[in-house]
């Protein structure tokens, strides 16, 4: 089973990264939003890139609007904002991974260029498809060792920016726990809440962690 267009399977590793992202090991994800995000005004515009350049920044976000692909479940990563999300970690959290991100990016459109004729982020999604199997297979050239690391790392991340808790920069307007059904942050549970959860029929939440001054905030 490939990445493309596999919703369940991002689902079931989406479900693992919220239970990181929304516990105490959150604090090691990246730099938080500056920012309040639930329980108030709808949050701002996704702020510009800081930390890559304007090329690198328009290729990770063709990449990861395939990795996770918005369609008739609803809204993907590039919504999710998981894009930014990276580029603001890079900055602190993922901030040993910025080289690995520049040469892999470099590398990942040069090959799509060799390979199907255009720059990544200007191809067909079949192609972008096809270029990003290569990737995730080992298969493509350019590569400072094995692309399929590259593939991963930038996979993981993105299931990060896409199903942690929005309080980091990602997970915009809450479309990744929409996309996986969870309910939201909750310090308690009724008897009642658990038969709704289980039915699937929990009215979602839609709290950070961050909102509840139970969690201890990571420093800014």
């Amino acid at each position: 089973m490939t990445f493309i267009s596999r919703r369940d399977l991002l689902k079931r590793a989406g479900l693992l990264g919220v239970a990181a992202a929304a516990g105490s090991s959150v604090d090691v994800v990246a730099r938080p939003f500056q920012g309040r995000v639930a329980g108030g005004p709808e949050r701002p515009a996704l702020q510009q890139f800081g930390n890559l350049t304007s090329e690198e920044s328009n290729i990770l976000e063709a990449v990861v609007a395939r990795l996770i692909p918005s369609d008739e479940l609803g809204p993907g990563a590039k919504e999710a904002g998981a894009a930014h999300y990276i580029d603001r970690a890079l900055g602190s959290a993922l901030a040993a991974s910025r080289q690995a991100y520049a040469a892999g990016l470099a590398a990942l459109d040069r090959y799509a260029q060799a390979s199907r004729g255009d720059a990544f982020a200007r191809l067909s999604t079949m192609d972008q498809d096809a270029v990003l199997l290569d990737v995730e297979k080992g298969a493509a050239t350019g590569f400072s060792g094995s692309s399929t690391a590259f593939f991963n790392m930038v996979l993981n991340h993105t299931h990060q920016g896409t199903f942690g808790d929005p309080y980091y920069g990602g997970n915009a307007n809450f479309v990744g726990w929409d996309l996986i059904g969870y309910p939201g942050v909750r310090t308690m549970v009724s008897a009642a809440d658990q038969k709704e959860l289980e039915a699937s029929g929990l009215k979602p939440n839609r709290k950070s962690a961050y909102d509840y001054e139970a969690f201890t905030k990571a420093q800014r």
